[in-house]
């Protein structure tokens, strides 16, 4: 069997004497996509952060391909995409992909692929502070995907799109999928991510209450996975 594209072995994440994740364990195999639910507040992104290499476990250990998630070659595996999206509002939409592309070597050719996947090629030029939140997220997404990461990380990216764009986001992410990549997707829009998952993972208080296959029970019910195995109020 493959080794694991993805493994946190007893993670803990603490805050002060406030422990936001609590020993929390799993694994991902390539062209796996993991559903992470969870109230406000129960430690997802504390832990999606921690997968993407921008926040240390206080106890426990993560590791991408079987490589340090810190270590500059496996961040460059991953694509990130949280709640501030991290783009240069002074920066046009082909500025702010070549500047990223270039800490990865991307070529303008994939760049300007990604524009037009994006639909933003017709504003390219334009400063990001003149786009609408849609507009803006639809690039974060580009930004992500654009250095052809084979593991992706987001954190509510269906987050100010309209349905044409969700459908959008949803097609790329199972085309990267079925071209092998990992996805952990976190997103309220629990409809959404379970169209997309094969795993489902929910997360409360800092710990798993529940990680296993999706089911077709979750599927048809969106709540049947806080029903089923949550215990917070």
């Amino acid at each position: 069997m493959s080794q694991p594209a993805v493994e946190a072995a007893g993670v803990w994440k603490y805050f002060g004497d406030y422990p936001a994740l609590r020993e929390v364990s799993f694994q991902l195999r390539g062209g796996e996509c993991l559903a992470l639910l969870g109230r406000n507040g129960a430690g997802k992104t504390t832990l999606l952060r921690i997968l993407a290499g921008l926040s240390g476990a206080s106890k426990g250990a993560v590791k991408i391909h079987n490589g340090d998630v810190r270590a500059s070659e496996t961040r460059a595996r991953i694509g990130w995409l949280g709640h501030a999206i991290g783009l240069y509002d002074e920066l046009s939409a082909r500025e702010n992909l070549t500047a990223f592309g270039a800490l990865y070597g991307v070529s303008m050719a994939a760049i300007q692929e990604w524009l037009e996947r994006v639909s933003l090629n017709h504003v390219a030029d334009s400063p990001v502070r003149e786009y609408s939140r849609g507009m803006r997220q639809r690039l974060a997404v580009a930004r992500a995907f654009v250095h052809a990461p084979d593991l992706l990380l987001f954190d509510e990216p269906f987050t100010s799109l309209d349905d044409k764009a969700i459908a959008l986001l949803q097609s790329l992410l199972s085309e990267a999928r079925a071209n092998g990549a990992t996805i952990i997707l976190s997103t309220h829009q629990i409809r959404e991510a379970m169209e997309l998952a094969s795993k489902v993972a929910l997360i409360e208080r800092g710990q798993l209450a529940h990680f296993g296959p999706r089911t077709e029970a979750m599927l048809g019910d969106p709540s049947y996975i806080y029903r089923t195995f949550g215990t917070a109020a």
